[in-house]
């Protein structure tokens, strides 16, 4: 399953070395999202992810935050927070061709997003996450629907979200799952990721 460029499953990890890993198990999509780390190491990071990439076609490699080291190595995708978007150089993203995902966690955020013309929105926390501590309540299943009609493009579901819950977020109208703890905290992440993967071509499958 695949929406403009954004395929259905979509781990976000926190260092290149699950890139190396998960992409030669067949993910496409997969975001970076380096925490806490100097500016070196992000570029470093970045860069060998872009590398990585390219050996794969059709494949995305989202960087989050920071958007002038995705401009400077060349990066093709950018994901932003609403604070980080509303912090950005705008003029410089759209100068250089970056495809934007933006995160939304209310009515209001989702029309911040809208006015970006981003080429994906996500939603979030769809379920409780233990992740890290939310400002924001649970959205639940319904308002992945609402979303959809207002955005109309590609909507990525994010938080709290298990292998177990994925079929319902993909029957309330989810294109994508960004999933984070439920592969990276698994016993067996690349076992879980092959899962999921499957999962994912059974959707394509009966669309």
């Amino acid at each position: 399953m695949k929406t403009h460029g954004v395929h259905g499953f979509y781990p976000v990890v926190d260092d290149v070395r699950w890139v190396r890993r998960f992409l030669p198990l067949g993910v496409r999509t997969i975001q970076l999202r380096i925490k806490e780390q100097p500016e070196s190491e992000v570029r470093r990071q970045i860069r060998e992810a872009l590398a990585i990439t390219a050996d794969y076609d059709d494949c995305q490699m989202i960087v989050n935050d920071y958007w002038r080291e995705a401009i400077q190595e060349g990066a093709a995708w950018l994901h932003l927070g609403q604070e980080d978007w509303a912090g950005a150089d705008r003029a410089a993203i759209r100068a250089a061709g970056i495809k934007l995902g933006i995160s939304t966690h209310s009515p209001e955020e989702l029309t911040n997003a809208l006015d970006a013309k981003p080429d994906y929105v996500a939603l979030g926390p769809i379920y409780e996450t233990t992740l890290k501590k939310m400002p924001w309540s649970p959205q639940g299943l319904d308002r992945i629907g609402e979303w959809k009609t207002r955005f109309g493009g590609p909507l990525v579901a994010i938080g709290g979200i298990t292998l177990e819950r994925a079929p319902a977020v993909l029957a309330a109208g989810a294109d994508s799952i960004a999933v984070v703890s439920d592969v990276l905290r698994a016993p067996d992440p690349d076992g879980r990721v092959r899962v999921w993967l499957d999962l994912f071509r059974e959707a394509a499958g009966r669309a």
